[in-house]
């Protein structure tokens, strides 16, 4: 920045200051929660089937072919590749907070992980199975009769194999971000800048959408709320009709669930349609588009700088 001065003065207001205990912070924005109590025996059995190429038509693809945990939860293809070797026609969102999200998809059109498990699994442009298919294939295996029936009374069912990947879903929650530690009270752990990015992202309007413990995720907005995003984009595809392919209402043309933020900078390329490599195009497309304003240079490293530190961790090691 071009001066000290500035921040100096509002070291008061922005909590800049040294931490003097761990209290935590009075901010809109909450910490993620504790990951949940689960059941360990079906959390290790739904373990087992994210990895399983099984639940696929012809064995090629799993849960985790396309959600890599150990690089943000998500893949880092643009359209990541079906069953039958094509792309399919969405960017892949990270599978880790989901279960913090208030509908599943990014036109929302499942209410619950189960109710997204058994759609993927059907669906022709990326598992292309069914579930006769898919309870047969688990059931001639012994160590999965064994792990269902120590798991669920009736053993190898539909209902079963979605509530085991559901129930392992809902343990993938990436904590411990700096961010994280910040709201709890540790204000020493984000620097000057960061700190003052995360007053950008209020200041400028950014947590009227991403708001709530994902941090998004928790609402419906339309692409393009200050400009035709669509129009400047050119070569409209049908899934960029979002919400309105499932309501068929005009005003849910061009409507998306509102993604998280969380790990934002290790889930490139970004948006339903990974039109943004890098987190400074999708900033500017969210100011453009968006907000409707344009930014300072400054304004824009602070705010970057902000999100990089919602970057969690998973198994005691950063995303």
């Amino acid at each position: 920045m071009s001066s000290r001065l500035p921040y100096l003065l509002l070291l008061p207001m922005l909590g800049l200051g040294l931490s003097l205990g761990a209290a935590p912070l009075d901010e809109p924005l909450k910490p993620l929660p504790p990951r949940p109590q689960q059941d360990p025996q079906r959390v290790e059995l739904g373990r087992q089937l994210f990895n399983e190429t099984r639940l696929s038509v012809n064995g090629t693809l799993s849960c985790a072919s396309c959600h890599h945990l150990a690089k943000g939860g998500a893949d880092d293809k643009a359209f990541s590749i079906g069953f039958a070797g094509a792309p399919v026609p969405l960017n892949t969102p990270s599978v880790f907070n989901a279960s913090l999200n208030f509908r599943q998809f990014w036109n929302g059109r499942a209410d619950t992980l189960e109710a997204q498990i058994q759609e993927v699994v059907q669906s022709p442009s990326e598992m292309g199975s069914n579930w006769d298919h898919v309870v047969q294939t688990l059931s001639a295996d012994a160590a999965y009769r064994g792990a269902f029936a120590a798991a669920y009374p009736d053993g190898v069912t539909m209902n079963n194999v979605q509530n085991a990947l559901a129930t392992y879903e809902r343990t993938l929650i990436s904590s411990h971000s700096r961010f994280d530690q910040y709201l709890s009270g540790n204000t020493d752990i984000l620097s000057r800048e960061e700190k003052y990015g995360y007053q950008r992202f209020k200041s400028y309007g950014c947590i009227a959408c991403h708001q709530g413990v994902n941090i998004g995720g928790n609402m419906f907005q339309k692409f393009g709320v200050m400009g035709d995003y669509f129009q400047v984009r050119g070569k409209p595809l049908e899934s960029d009709l979002g919400r309105y392919l499932v309501t068929g209402d005009e005003e849910d043309r061009n409507v998306f669930k509102v993604p998280s933020l969380r790990n934002v900078a290790v889930t490139a390329p970004y948006f339903h349609d990974s039109s943004a490599n890098t987190l400074e195009e999708a900033v500017d497309v969210m100011f453009k588009f968006q907000l409707g304003r344009v930014p300072s240079a400054e304004d824009k490293i602070l705010i970057i700088k902000f999100l990089e530190t919602l970057t969690g961790e998973w198994e005691g090691k950063p995303l």
